[in-house]
């Protein structure tokens, strides 16, 4: 587990160098409305205060608006203890998305998400980039991979010439059980490690009312991350189809059965609204025909008013717990990247020796196009010579050994619940959009958008 004793920031030696310190803690996402939450001081103020009671150390903000002040708010998380996991993408930069036939990175999406990372890079107190959110939503999605991966790339690459810190970089997946494996590992194998992202986090939304880390399925996320070489987390969970929520995952996540591995997790959500996963409210619902301040019905600033029980239980849950960790004077990685997963038709459509695609390389029948490293094609995400099959511990062979064919019984076999937030890097469902944070050492709570 890449992780160590606190989430900090810190100086180097060096003239205007920083390093982030990751650890497992607890978060909470943070998104109000599709406007910049982390430009609007008085709000954050209200809000951070109650964060800070509930016991959150980081909060995960899906959209921003680089041109916006945002020094208030930032020094009022800081005050409060609170690090900053934010989306670098934008409503109009995604990789994938409705209109989106083929994936897409291109020169456009890069300026926008270094125009990001130049207004927060220097704040302490940001923790890291998310490069996307459930870009990848079903087998037919695995083309979208490689995009996710160059935008890593390209977006490490930027921090790096601009003599940034070393800010983690990474991605947030859907908990789809024919992808989950495959795609897990892709975003961090392979000998060059400047192409591998820095963390991984899962949406997952499979522990429902009083279930056990058997029961749950969360033995088989355990077991298929237990050499996993990069930090992986919960970046969404918190399944409201039995209420109250107890939140007895935490006790699971945090605790021994998975704190030495997995490094936190993202519940959803903070602001209460029609899907019914909110940790607070600014009110009773508006009527119908309010405007001011209110979208979909409910009011979207204000004094935060805990929900009951759920914030408290919540609450409760988080000061019983004391995840594993290491100091930072201890702490060495020792982790050897995972192998790359071959392609299996229909399952895992990617070359495990395919380049990875330039800015603007276009997708050719919805494949990357162009030459691959290793003597391989990547036209059509194939290679000249075909890979395993999950079955015999090709594409599906998971961090932790486990094959995709154990990981989809896993998910079958468990009080399984759908994303929230599926398809939120394709856009918007209906106003509002969810949101989750980092947690490469962070148990959270997600907001909506």
């Amino acid at each position: 587990m890449a992780t160590s004793s606190s989430l900090r920031a810190r100086k180097d030696p060096g003239p205007q160098r920083y390093y982030t310190v990751l650890t497992s803690n607890p978060g909470v996402a943070y998104q109000l409305t599709e406007d910049d939450p982390l430009a609007q001081p008085t709000q954050c103020a209200l809000d951070a205060a109650l964060m800070k009671e509930l016991g959150a150390n980081s909060i995960r903000v899906y959209h921003v608006d680089p041109t916006a002040s945002h020094d208030d708010c930032m020094k009022t998380f800081d005050d409060a203890g609170i690090y900053i996991w934010l989306d670098l993408d934008t409503f109009s930069t995604y990789i994938m998305g409705p209109g989106i036939a083929s994936p897409v990175w291109n020169s456009t999406m890069y300026e926008a998400y270094g125009q990001v990372m130049d207004a927060f890079h220097n704040y302490d107190n940001l923790a890291g980039f998310f490069v996307g959110n459930e870009v990848l939503t079903t087998a037919e999605n695995s083309n979208a991979a490689p995009y996710v991966k160059a935008a890593g790339r390209d977006m490490k690459s930027y921090r790096d010439s601009k003599g940034y810190r070393s800010i983690p970089i990474g991605y947030s997946a859907a908990d789809v059980p024919s992808l989950r494996p495959m795609l897990q590992n892709y975003l961090a194998c392979g000998s060059n490690q400047s192409e591998a992202l820095d963390f991984f986090g899962l949406n997952a939304y499979e522990w429902c009312g009083e279930s056990t880390f058997e029961q749950s399925g969360y033995q088989f996320l355990q077991q298929n991350a237990s050499d996993y070489n990069i930090p992986i987390f919960f970046s969404e969970t918190g399944c409201q189809t039995v209420k109250p929520r107890t939140f007895g995952d935490q006790a699971a996540i945090l605790g021994d059965d998975m704190s030495g591995t997995w490094s936190g997790a993202i519940i959803y959500e903070w602001i209460e609204e029609t899907n019914d996963y909110g940790l607070i409210s600014y009110g009773t619902p508006a009527p119908a025909t309010a405007t001011a301040g209110v979208v979909a019905g409910y009011t979207r600033s204000g004094t935060p008013i805990p929900i009951s029980p759920d914030f408290s239980n919540l609450k409760a849950q988080w000061a019983t717990l004391s995840p594993a960790s290491v100091s930072e004077a201890a702490y060495t990685q020792t982790m050897s990247p995972v192998a790359c997963p071959d392609y299996t038709a229909g399952a895992w459509e990617v070359s495990s020796g395919a380049s990875l695609p330039t800015q603007g390389q276009a997708a050719e029948n919805g494949r990357v196009s162009g030459s691959a490293s290793s003597g391989s094609s990547a036209v059509n995400g194939q290679a000249s010579s075909t890979g395993g099959s999950a079955s015999s511990g090709g594409s599906g062979t998971s961090a932790g050994g486990a094959s995709a064919t154990s990981a989809a019984a896993a998910a079958s076999s468990s009080a399984s619940s759908a994303s929230p937030t599926a398809g939120r890097g394709s856009g918007m469902a209906g106003t509002m959009v969810a949101l989750w944070a980092l947690a490469m050492g962070i148990a959270g709570i997600a907001v909506v958008l």
